[in-house]
């Protein structure tokens, strides 16, 4: 069938002239009324004409299915307290069986674009409180939404018909009021769908059920809906119709005025940050083994990810093998050690060779030790220690990876955590054609591993070649020469640069490197930190200072 049909506004539902002639059920205000005049009964179809336009004025409709009309209107439903107002309002209809109680109840479902037009009805079965739909409600307005003009004051969102009906009935229907279309598993759907109208509304109340699937209902929607809108109601019973019935309307009227504010996750009001200060204060902070190098940055802290950077070959190994000895020496904590280009083998043996003030790993100094003085070194750097190794059996992928240092940091309460290096990472990755794209990547799930756990990372990174002075030749590190893309050192704490001239003729220029601090967001202070000299007699790095007195 089809019938006439213009885009005015919808003013009130009265009784249909078509229905009173035909009697039995048809008996309720099912004929809506429009702004021009017009109007169309959800009932019998019957279509009045406008009185302000001619006919030109309007579009033809098709109507694919033809929805009968169930129940009967008007009728309370006294087992759940829900007066004859609020089911006509609603259009809720019922049926009665043979001794005159209601076994079934019928929520009538309007076109989301045609109010008027009834697609359909969800059929409650009250023995069972079972569902079925009759007709459809695919492309619907949520439950209600047809009652209930858009824009106002406030509009509360439920799970389910019934218990929109309830808030309704102990607001006496004051108050908007409509529910999701198929309970908690479609909020997300249902909110995005209607959201126009939700929006025209300076307050949403989202009153789901209390129990896990409304709370993981209100997850799905609180970020759909506006801030500074959607206020959440939470309920002393399972819902709000179990109040009603129980009599409990004060009580669910308190806790609806009381309804708090959604504030998104991450946002944290003034008054609440005290808390933060506190744990600030508990934060690990601990000196690096160089004077200059603390003078800049102030130690090294948990929740700081730590880039240090150089060209090819220029001992960021040694860096931090001396700082791995260090956190193992002065501090209690747990370290997990990845060192991606060399085995278990050569790292214990890198923190047995401080241990010795020797490089053990070189044969001619490793000849010179007994069985007994290597298991001496290896129980005083190793053995008695709180350290972990990464025994990668050559396989190295990001997801493995990354996860390894989330095992470490959570199940084996690792406090600190060196990764050497960033970019062999980036190089194993089946099908990885774009570097800075990867680098991107990596680095983002690196920076909120630390933020989750808490640990203090050093990762190693290499740089590009320079532009002019070759860092082999003593070039000076800045940031826009690390790898891959800006990712590094977006999401660094520190970046640490290490500058050496490899090539010099003077032993002692050639064995002397320069750490730069060339980002710092502690203290923003950045510039030469100090200077350390390679002993290759004890294989150990030590401070040294320079012609101007600086360390």
């Amino acid at each position: 069938m089809s019938f006439l049909h213009n885009p005015s506004t919808f003013v009130e539902h009265k009784p249909c002239p078509a229905c009173r002639e035909m009697g039995g059920d048809r008996t309720g205000d099912n004929l809506a009324v429009y702004s021009d005049g017009h109007g169309y009964c959800n009932a019998c179809k019957y279509y009045q004409k406008s009185t302000t336009s001619n006919n030109d004025n309007y579009t033809e409709v098709t109507t694919m299915q033809t929805i009968t009309p169930r129940g009967k209107s008007g009728a309370m439903i006294k087992d759940r307290r829900i007066s004859s107002n609020i089911t006509k309002k609603f259009g809720v209809t019922v049926s009665y069986d043979k001794d005159g109680k209601i076994d079934k109840h019928y929520y009538p479902y309007y076109d989301s674009k045609d109010s008027n037009n009834l697609i359909g009805y969800k059929e409650r079965t009250v023995a069972t409180k079972e569902f079925q739909i009759i007709g459809t409600n695919k492309g619907s307005g949520l439950f209600g939404q047809s009652a209930n003009r858009s824009g106002g004051k406030y509009l509360t969102i439920c799970e389910g018909e019934l218990d929109a009906l309830s808030v309704s009935e102990m607001f006496d229907g004051k108050w908007p009021v409509v529910s999701l279309k198929n309970g908690a598993n479609s909020a997300a759907k249902d909110v995005k769908d209607n959201l126009e109208y939700i929006e025209s509304f300076d307050n949403v109340v989202l009153c789901f059920d209390q129990d896990q699937a409304g709370f993981e209902a209100v997850k799905d929607v609180q970020d759909i809906i506006s801030v500074g809108k959607l206020k959440v109601c939470k309920l002393p019973m399972k819902d709000a119709s179990d109040m009603l019935v129980n009599g409990k309307v004060k009580d669910f009227t308190n806790a609806w005025w009381s309804a708090e504010s959604y504030t998104p996750a991450g946002i944290v009001r003034g008054e609440d940050t005290w808390e933060h200060l506190l744990k600030d204060e508990n934060l690990v902070n601990i000196d690096y083994p160089w004077q200059g190098l603390n003078a800049l940055t102030y130690g090294f802290r948990a929740k700081e990810l730590v880039t240090i950077t150089s060209g090819s070959g220029m001992g960021k190994t040694s860096v931090v093998k001396e700082l791995e000895a260090y956190i193992l020496d002065k501090t209690d904590d747990n370290l997990a050690i990845i060192h991606l280009e060399e085995s278990i083998e050569r790292s214990v043996k890198g923190l047995m060779s401080i241990e010795a003030n020797a490089p053990i790993h070189i044969p001619q100094f490793e000849k010179k030790l007994s069985v007994e003085q290597k298991k001496e070194l290896w129980q005083k750097s190793v053995g008695d220690k709180n350290v972990y190794f990464y025994d990668h059996f050559g396989s190295m992928s990001e997801d493995s990876l990354l996860n390894v240092i989330r095992t470490y940091a959570k199940s084996f309460d690792c406090k600190w955590i060196v990764l050497d290096h960033l970019s062999i990472v980036v190089s194993d990755q089946d099908g990885v054609l774009d570097e800075r794209k990867a680098i991107d990547a990596i680095m983002t799930k690196l920076r909120k591993i630390v933020q989750e756990t808490g640990v203090g990372l050093f990762l190693i990174s290499h740089l590009r070649r320079p532009q002019g002075k070759a860092h082999e030749e003593g070039g000076q590190v800045s940031l826009s020469e690390l790898r891959g893309s800006a990712a590094i050192a977006q999401l660094s704490d520190i970046v640490i640069g290490l500058e050496r001239n490899q090539q010099a003729d003077d032993p002692t220029v050639r064995n002397q490197t320069t750490l730069r601090v060339i980002k710092n967001r502690f203290s923003g202070l950045t510039g030469k930190a100090c200077r350390l000299f390679y002993d290759s007699e004890t294989g150990r790095l030590s401070e040294v200072v320079d012609d101007e007195g600086l360390f």
